[in-house]
């Protein structure tokens, strides 16, 4: 699945909106930018790497080539990252900010309000666009695991520099201190998470037939 790099999901949910009523969400998303702690629920949730609503006007959309279209609504695009499965993304999403996501889509056409999550689930599967491509910087690594890194490459700084100017003594009690902050982001971050046994086995059956139409397409395309 190309929404898929290594522990990582990319999401796209593209949402339509009466122009009349998009106001009230860009009001919405400037109080959230001004007052940071409404986030708090969403920025607990250490799953997520990316997050970010924007409203597009009905007059904002390119023109590739495709000529000037006629667009009764505007929309409200949301792009995310996330790690684990679809269905805990979302299950996570409505479980720790409901009413913040009911603000976030606020003038979204039918839509259904997070809780109950099965409703709310049926809206973001019928307006998800699924990507061609996506790009993850670093597909083995979960949004904890690159801050643990970052914890470690700290900690070496640290260590140079106390290296430069302490006795052997003072820089080996520097080490175990250093050591004892770091010593839980160590292991082996591991593989990505499988969503199912069913899941994995239809990805190792259907493996053969995707690289099959892969390759015709390079052959065509050169």
């Amino acid at each position: 699945m190309s929404n898929i790099a290594g522990k990582a999901y990319a999401m796209n949910v593209v949402t339509p909106s009466k122009p009349r009523v998009t106001w009230l969400n860009r009001l919405i998303f400037m109080v959230a930018r001004g007052v940071p702690k409404v986030l708090s629920g969403l920025l607990g949730l250490s799953l997520i790497h990316f997050a970010r609503w924007i409203v597009i006007k009905r007059d904002q959309w390119p023109d590739l080539g495709q000529g000037k279209q006629d667009i009764q609504n505007d929309y409200v695009l949301f792009c995310s990252n996330f790690n684990g499965t679809w269905d805990q993304y979302i299950d996570a999403f409505s479980d720790g900010i409901p009413n913040g996501l009911n603000l976030f889509w606020y003038s979204a056409t039918k839509y259904p309000q997070s809780i109950p999550v099965t409703s709310f689930k049926n809206y973001i599967t019928y307006n998800q666009v699924f990507n061609d491509y996506y790009y993850n910087a670093t597909p083995g690594s979960a949004q904890r695991d690159v801050k643990c890194a970052m914890r470690v490459y700290q900690a070496i700084e640290d260590l140079a520099d106390a290296h430069a100017r302490q006795t052997p003594e003072e820089f080996a009690k520097t080490y175990k201190a250093q050591l004892l902050k770091v010593q839980g982001c160590l292991g082996d971050p591991g593989l990505g998470p499988v969503a199912s046994i069913d899941t994995e086995r239809a990805d190792t059956n259907r493996a053969p037939f995707v690289h099959k139409l892969s390759n015709l397409f390079d052959s065509q395309r050169t």
